[in-house]
C-alpha cells in the first residue's frame, strides 16, 4: 500500500512533524505488522526521525547542519543558491524505515517522524509513504 502525503512549508530551515500523518496512512492500509517506509521527494529535503518532546531539539539539529554546512559558499550555489540545502538533504538522507507492530509504528515514546525542509518554504513538499505487510 502506497500513499502520498502533501504538504507546504513555512521557512527556510525547519523540521515538520509528520508522525500523525503518517499513522493515518497506517490505518487506512489494514496492515497490523510489517514495515513502514517513509520517503521524501526532492533533492533539498530529506526525513528524519528525532526526539518528539523538546522542539529545542529540532532547532538544535538545524544550528547544527547550518554551522557544519553554511550558505553561500559552494560551487552550486551559482546556478541556484541552494549548494547548502542539497548537501544537508544528502547527509541526513531521503527516508527512514520504521517496524509496524500490531497496527503500531515501531518508534520508542521519545521519536517522531520529521520532514526536513532545507530549501523553504515550499508550497508542495511530497512525502511517499509505502506500508509493507510481513508475509
Amino acid at each position: 500500500m502506497r500513499e502520498t502525503i502533501r504538504l507546504t512549508t513555512r521557512r527556510d530551515q525547519e523540521l515538520v512533524d509528520i508522525t500523525a500523518e503518517v499513522y493515518a496512512v497506517v490505518a487506512r492500509s489494514g496492515i497490523h505488522n510489517g514495515i513502514v517506509h517513509v520517503y521524501a521527494q526532492g533533492a533539498t529535503a530529506a526525513i528524519m526521525i528525532q526526539e518528539n518532546w523538546d522542539e529545542s531539539v529540532q532547532e538544535d539539529v538545524i544550528d547544527f547542519l547550518s554551522k557544519q554546512i553554511p550558505k553561500g559558499v559552494w560551487r552550486h550555489d551559482a546556478q541556484d543558491g541552494n549548494g547548502d540545502a542539497h548537501l544537508k538533504a544528502g547527509l541526513v538522507g531521503p527516508s527512514e524505515t520504521v517496524p509496524l507492530i500490531d497496527g503500531e509504528l515501531g518508534l520508542s515514546r521519545w521519536q517522531n517522524l520529521f520532514f526536513c525542509e532545507f530549501d523553504g518554504p515550499r508550497a508542495d513538499r511530497r512525502i511517499v509513504v509505502t506500508v509493507l505487510a510481513d508475509t
